[in-house]
């Protein structure tokens, strides 16, 4: 009997320690999350959202047809399948026959027809309306619906991502009147989580929404069971917020604020850049290319990227976003003094030399046409602290160089309508979001230099305009590339504009939350892509019953 009783035993303990072995984790069920957000909501709702707030809250309460994957691409959502015709005009989609809203309501072609040509209607005045004109759509049957564009459009396809509204609920209520419906505030869609409570302040202002995880989401029933947020005023209630523990995520906090916070910092290289664009219609200095050459040589974007972000950035050298194209690491400069010295000898070897005050100049002309030019100009830019500071980096660089340089600057209403709109300034440091599909079109191309386009450098260049052409009506990823790389050497040629940095996104997280993929950041509402997958709960189970999760 005791033998017996000790070759159980080394069984069971044989078997335990198997078991052991080979159990691997698994995500599981359960646990909660609470995230502060700068600002409160006003639209939840994908087609009139115009804050961070609402697209925030907006990403998890709805979903489209497609999802963009974090690490970048699109995967189905609602649709469980779609085609692209041959001339790339034409896409045709497939519902999922599970797909419901989150009242039990079937999602149906006939709620993304009414979504679209609701955003198309000139009276609501939907943020998204320019993604959509000119699109046909048309409902096939209860699940296929087709899209119709008079000529192909690769980046078309970022659209699809647009959050699908009921049309059972919203088909009584007018173009003029959605803003005023109570659905922007309590709403219902199809996404991974649907709200379940909300507070507010004496005022009637949300001070916080409770979303449930909505078991029955096209892609899988989140891990998380429900998700606070809880909204502030400004940056410094939203930190002390963080201090006290009230809320364990959040994100748009300065850099200079992280130091002092002891918590996890996730990043990822948001899909915008901010440069110096050039106008060299108004300053007569900056349409010589050697200067330009010189300022741009000048400047230590590895330095400037430490001292003004924190180290929360990535320096650039060209228009494209380092988490778009897998594009060169800028080289770093050994220091900021060997940049300024090799930007001046550009300058002397191009005949420019340093007056008494210290500021190069050049003679040109000859006779009654004979001036001195003066190395001179100003620098526009927004009333942000980090748009203020990186201003006044490069004013100093440049100083040093031998550059007079004015800092001007404006609110960002006063910056908008009456500096870039009729284009008053010499050089403006200004952001530009590039979109998921590299769209750059509307910041480039010569027939955007008048406003509303976006040419803030009013860059003209028939070779560049061919390839953003080219590039609007090509699908091919590796034909896009190549596109893109020509595209950036007319730039480098031509520098219309002095690329600096793409800053960082910032999240902050508990340690225990998995799951998390931050990959790819167009908006800050990107960093929910992979929400339904975030869970804070874990299973130890065989392998084979992981891969079934």
């Amino acid at each position: 009997m005791l033998f017996a009783g000790m070759l159980i035993c080394s069984s069971v303990a044989l078997v335990y320690l198997l078991n052991a072995q080979f159990l691997v984790a698994a995500p599981a069920r359960g646990g909660a999350l609470s995230e502060g957000i700068i600002g409160a909501p006003r639209f939840i709702n994908p087609v009139l959202a115009i804050s961070d707030a609402d697209r925030d809250l907006s990403a998890l309460v709805y979903s489209g047809l497609l999802k963009a994957a974090p690490e970048g691409g699109y995967v189905p959502d609602l649709a469980q399948s779609y085609a692209v015709s041959d001339e790339g005009r034409t896409y045709t989609f497939t519902l999922k026959p599970e797909a419901t809203f989150h009242d039990g309501t079937p999602v149906t072609a006939s709620d993304v027809v009414f979504t679209i040509t609701k955003t198309q209607d000139p009276k609501l005045k939907s943020p998204e309306r320019a993604n959509w004109n000119s699109v046909t759509v048309e409902e096939l049957d209860a699940r296929t619906v087709r899209f119709t564009l008079k000529q192909a459009y690769a980046p078309f396809v970022e659209n699809l991502t647009l959050g699908i509204l009921p049309k059972h609920l919203w088909q009584s209520t007018t173009a003029e009147d959605m803003t005023f419906s109570n659905l922007n505030s309590n709403p219902i869609g199809s996404g991974p989580f649907m709200v379940s409570s909300v507070s507010r302040n004496s005022s009637g202002i949300p001070a916080a929404y409770t979303l449930t995880a909505f078991a029955e989401y096209a892609l899988g029933e989140p891990y998380l069971t429900h998700v606070t947020f809880n909204f502030y005023k400004n940056e410094d209630d939203l930190l002390d917020a963080l201090r006290k523990g009230e809320i364990e995520t959040a994100s748009g906090i300065s850099p200079a604020a992280l130091a002092d916070l002891d918590t996890t910092v996730e990043r990822s290289p948001l899909n915008r850049i901010f440069a110096v664009f050039f106008n060299q219609n108004q300053s007569e200095v900056l349409r010589d290319k050697v200067v330009r050459q010189a300022l741009n040589a000048a400047i230590n974007r590895h330095d400037l990227v430490e001292e003004v972000l924190g180290g929360y950035g990535t320096p650039i050298d060209g228009p494209i976003p380092p988490a778009i194209l897998s594009t060169p690491a800028v080289e770093a400069a050994a220091d900021t003094a060997s940049a300024v010295a090799a930007a001046q000898q550009i300058l002397v070897d191009a005949g420019w030399e340093t007056g008494p005050d210290g500021i190069f100049q050049k003679k040109t002309g000859s006779g009654s046409d004979a001036k001195t030019v003066t190395l001179s100009f100003s620098l526009a830019t927004g009333n942000v602290p980090e748009l203020r500071a990186a201003a006044e980096y490069m004013r100093h660089t440049w100083a040093e160089m031998g550059a007079q340089v004015e800092v001007q600057v404006y609110d960002q209403g006063d910056l908008s309508q009456n500096i870039i709109r009729p284009r008053k300034y010499d050089a403006l440091l200004f952001g530009e979001v590039v979109g998921r599909e590299m769209d750059l079109f509307a910041f480039w191309d010569s027939s955007q230099r008048v406003d509303p386009g976006l040419n803030v450098a009013l860059y003209a260049n028939a070779t560049a305009d061919k390839l953003l052409a080219q590039l609007r009506q090509t699908a091919d990823t590796a034909t896009r590339g190549s596109l893109y790389e020509q595209f950036a050497a007319e730039l480098r040629n031509d520098i219309p504009a002095l690329f600096l940095y793409a800053p960082d996104f910032v999240y902050i997280v508990p340690k225990d939350l998995q799951g998390l993929d931050l990959k790819f950041i167009e908006t800050p509402s990107d960093r929910f892509l992979s929400a339904h997958l975030w869970h804070r709960e874990t299973d130890f189970v065989w392998p084979f019953f992981a891969a079934k999760k």
